[in-house]
């Protein structure tokens, strides 16, 4: 068992790397592509590659059981938190949507909870809550005189609920299928709605943007749609959705270090401040009881 969990920790710290310059990413995909292309496109261009991989595997249909819970995830993952962010990365900068992204890994101990049949302590649900009002306290303290933060915020908030319902349901239904087929699965069913709903909403695609900006959707696409994923979910099923989810408190560091490096954003005494608060808030609620279900 310690062993499992061992290896689910450090395949979650691989997925959370990988998520860390999902922001950043967007940001410069946003230099020359239209948001809606970025946010639902990523979606389809990752589904097709699903779609190699599984017939490449020669992977068996989900079982009828699992529909429901795919479609869930694919909710919260390939459609929510992508459209979400790539809008919220318009009026805020990538390091201002890491600090607010910071309360991610308590949510998703919440949809542990309502959805994987994970049972966190009072200690647990505690710091959830302290973590969240550290989180508002921060976005009204930066967003005060700047209406764009105050849109970015709630679109933020939006991305942080479907991702934690899509992880929690994600690494459920990795117990049993494995984490690589549950995403390639998830992304191959929303595929077609995704592309229908591009051509509804989406602009003429932007062909001459610059390589600079391509590059950022690619890595949206491949890495943080997909390949990230493998190992985030197996990570989840190995180690607990709580437990490895507490992990993306290092994703906070890697997006602002990664909005200094690609974008030259400047980051401030106040981001670090809460970042560090939040962090230290969510390494003590990772230290509290988490009860799982047998499986």
């Amino acid at each position: 068992m310690q062993s499992a969990e061992r290896t689910g920790l450090v395949l979650g710290l691989v997925g959370v790397v990988c998520f860390g310059l999902t922001l950043p990413a967007t940001r410069i995909a946003l230099t020359g592509l239209d948001p809606w292309l970025i946010g639902l496109g990523r979606g389809v261009v990752a589904g097709i590659a699903a779609a190699v991989i599984l017939a490449a595997m020669r992977a068996g249909w989900p079982p009828r059981d699992a529909w429901r819970g795919l479609c869930i995830a694919a909710g919260g993952v390939v459609l929510g938190f992508p459209l979400f962010a790539t809008l919220a990365m318009q009026y805020a900068p990538a390091a201002h949507g890491a600090v607010v992204l910071a309360i991610l890994p308590l949510m998703t101990a919440v949809g542990g909870a309502l959805l994987a049949g994970e049972r966190p302590s009072l200690g647990f649900w505690v710091c959830s809550v302290a973590g969240t009002l550290a989180v508002l306290v921060f976005a009204l303290l930066e967003g005060a005189g700047n209406e764009g933060f105050h849109a970015a915020d709630l679109l933020l908030a939006a991305a942080v609920i479907a991702a934690a319902v899509g992880y929690a349901e994600g690494g459920r239904l990795a117990r049993t299928m494995g984490g690589w087929q549950v995403i390639c699965w998830v992304l191959v069913i929303s595929a077609p709605v995704l592309a229908a709903f591009l051509l509804l909403w989406g602009t003429p695609i932007n062909w001459t943007a610059s390589l600079y900006a391509w590059g950022g959707f690619l890595y949206l696409a491949l890495v943080s749609q997909l390949l990230a994923f493998f190992a985030w979910y197996q990570g989840m099923a190995l180690g607990g959705v709580a437990k490895v989810g507490q992990l993306q408190l290092l994703q906070t560091f890697v997006t602002l270090v990664a909005a200094w490096a690609l974008l030259g954003e400047r980051i401030t005494w106040l981001q670090i401040a809460f970042a560090c608060l939040v962090v230290a808030i969510v390494a003590i609620g990772r230290n509290m009881q988490v009860t799982r279900p047998k499986s």
